[in-house]
């Protein structure tokens, strides 16, 4: 009977790319960064398969001050920060193919789940955080941890501002922000360190608006589509979202930009099989089959590992 991890069992650097899932310019950043074992025979990378797996599943064990979630291969897949309604179709996917596996999530908001990230409490953060030179994630990422973590994009998604077609209230309809400010107009808002409530906030002060003026400003819902069901109701007139929950529940809707909703996971766990399995997902065809009926996305680039970079 052979030995299993038999010294003969070498993967070529193509190969090791395959069985880890990353590109091959990636394996000579995890030679020199975060020890790959490997040896250099005649010009050429050779990777013992028996010391790839143990270097994999003890990839953490370096990192006890920073990493207070489980990371041994059991326990949930947690994910934290921003919602989104495809995001919660993924999950509900991965928990419905992946036997004996489960993804929770933890609705905090983007700078939440990069807090959340930092604390050791999930796994991946999920966060849509625009900065002042129009970067998304980034400035706030580097700001909060010890080193720039891994950043995977989720998609892209519309956002600007939910209302309801009221011409008594707004008779020459709305382009904007500024049309909140009308009298009698009554709004709702999304929670201080979400990306939403980041940008309108951007916009508002971009218009000259003090949002302390406008009524309801400070009535905030933790999700987008409870920002649709207030205005649907009757409770606001209008609030900042996307354009999915209006195309939903049939609301209007005025878009102020698309924006980039990001995955955000530390180095030292990135290559957790959990978190691994979930973003494997992200390249699937049953991705756009997950996004059918919900307008206002893009997800053509979904999966792609925007840091570090890979040329």
């Amino acid at each position: 009977m052979e030995r299993r991890g038999h010294r003969r069992d070498l993967l070529s650097t193509k190969e090791v790319a395959e069985f880890l899932g990353v590109n091959e310019k990636m394996v000579y950043q995890l030679i020199s960064d975060k020890g790959l074992p490997a040896s250099k025979v005649t010009g050429k990378w050779l990777f013992p398969r028996y010391l790839v797996e143990q270097w994999v599943e003890n990839s953490t064990i370096n990192y006890p001050d920073t990493v207070h979630v489980n990371r041994g291969g059991s326990g949930p897949l947690v994910l934290a920060g921003s919602n989104d309604l495809l995001l919660e179709r993924a999950m509900a996917h991965f928990n419905k193919k992946s036997s004996g596996e489960l993804a929770v999530f933890g609705n905090v908001g983007s700078m939440g789940g990069i807090q959340a990230l930092k604390s050791g409490m999930c796994h991946i953060a999920s966060s849509h955080l625009v900065s002042n030179d129009e970067e998304y994630n980034f400035e706030f990422a580097g700001r909060e941890l010890e080193r720039q973590p891994v950043v995977v994009n989720f998609c892209h998604r519309e956002q600007g501002i939910l209302f309801r077609a009221d011409e008594s209230l707004f008779p020459e309809g709305v382009t904007g922000v500024k049309e909140l400010g009308l009298p009698g107009v009554r709004i709702v808002n999304r929670p201080l360190g979400t990306g939403t409530r980041v940008l309108f906030d951007r916009e508002l002060k971009a218009c000259g608006i003090e949002g302390s003026s406008l009524a309801g400003y400070d009535e905030e819902v933790s999700r987008h589509m409870d920002v649709g069901l207030a205005i649907l109701s009757g409770r606001a007139d209008a609030g900042p979202g996307i354009r999915t929950v209006a195309s939903l529940l049939g609301l209007a809707f005025v878009p102020l930009r698309w924006e980039r909703y990001d995955l955000i996971v530390l180095r030292e766990s990135y290559f957790d099989r959990r978190v691994q399995g979930f973003l494997s997902q992200l390249q699937e065809r049953h991705l756009k089959v997950l996004a059918r009926g919900l307008s206002g996305y893009d997800i053509s680039h979904s999966g792609q590992m925007l840091f570090p970079e890979i040329n």
